[in-house]
């Protein structure tokens, strides 16, 4: 555990929640001191339960804790098979302030599901998202009460995706992520991580973004902004993109018109592909962004 990065140890306090017997880690845990709050969840009953249900019940308690007891009124979650940035807890301090001012922002992510080195360019550059993406996500104690009564038996991150959760909000995420991991084992079995996961880039240079200006992700601002620049770029084909020809504009936009055509075009990139409750990851309004060849590209709706 690194406590290099975090800038106050008052504004950051760490609490360490441990789902498992096993001693050797809670000796590990322990030799930290005064300098973590140490968390030992120990239920009743493991038999017959899958990894996914102990799993959302150990959110489900560790959470409880956290905004219940300790009384928290914000909580980072980092699981523990996560880097982080040098830049991590300023740019969810400075989320969290737009997440007051923009009710329409459920959380911040520090992941970008398509981070991959060759698909991100700018560090500073934030988004708004309809897919909820976790690896590192912050929220609130007003939403805790809101959806702690209702918490799933198992799948909690795909419930959290679902419209009846959702509401029409979004999550802030980062072009380069600001969190890495490095859990091939696990529940899921490895499930992306060779594909996809592992190769996600993690932000190595420090923005300051509480000194940057990040009301152009208030909905109204982001709306009239990001989607009249995604509108009023030039549409061209997949295959124009990857000859590297049509238009000589640095933002152009590709539409596709079902599941399958952006299917098609994500597996060429090296994009995600699969749709959460009919999103696909990292979208906003079906509008998928990355860079290619120097290009600002959105993948967007023919619908829309």
């Amino acid at each position: 555990m690194s406590f290099m990065n975090r800038p106050s140890e008052s504004y950051y306090p760490i609490v360490v929640s441990q789902d498992c017997g096993d001693e050797k880690t809670a000796d590990v845990l322990k030799s930290y001191g005064n300098r973590i709050k140490y968390l030992k969840f120990t239920p009743s009953s493991t038999g017959g339960l899958s990894g996914y249900h102990k799993i959302a019940r150990h959110y489900k308690w560790a959470l409880d804790q956290a905004f219940n007891v300790l009384n928290y009124e914000s909580v980072i979650i980092v699981e523990d098979d996560l880097d982080i940035a040098p830049d991590f807890f300023s740019y969810f301090q400075a989320t969290r302030h737009l997440m007051d001012q923009d009710k329409t922002i459920w959380c911040a992510s520090a992941w970008n599901d398509n981070g991959r080195r060759e698909l991100v360019t700018s560090q500073e550059r934030l988004y708004r998202s309809d897919f909820f993406p976790g690896l590192g996500w912050m929220l609130t104690k007003n939403l805790w009460k809101e959806i702690g009564p209702k918490w799933p038996a198992a799948y909690w991150d795909d419930w959290l995706r679902e419209p009846v959760q959702r509401r029409n909000r979004v999550c802030i995420r980062p072009e380069i992520s600001r969190t890495r991991t490095f859990g091939r084992i696990g529940v899921s079995q490895g499930q992306f991580f060779d594909r996809y996961l592992k190769h996600i880039n993690l932000n190595t240079g420090k923005v300051d973004f509480m000194s940057r200006d990040l009301s152009y992700l208030i909905k109204e601002n982001y709306d009239d902004e990001f989607l009249g620049t995604v509108h009023a770029a030039p549409v061209i084909t997949f295959s124009q993109l990857l000859a590297n020809t049509g238009p000589t504009n640095p933002i152009v936009r590709i539409k596709y018109k079902t599941h399958g055509s952006f299917i098609m075009i994500a597996e060429r990139i090296g994009l995600m592909t699969d749709f959460k409750a009919g999103v696909p990851r990292t979208a906003y309004k079906g509008i998928v962004s990355f860079t290619y060849k120097n290009k600002w590209v959105h993948l967007v709706p023919s619908s829309a």
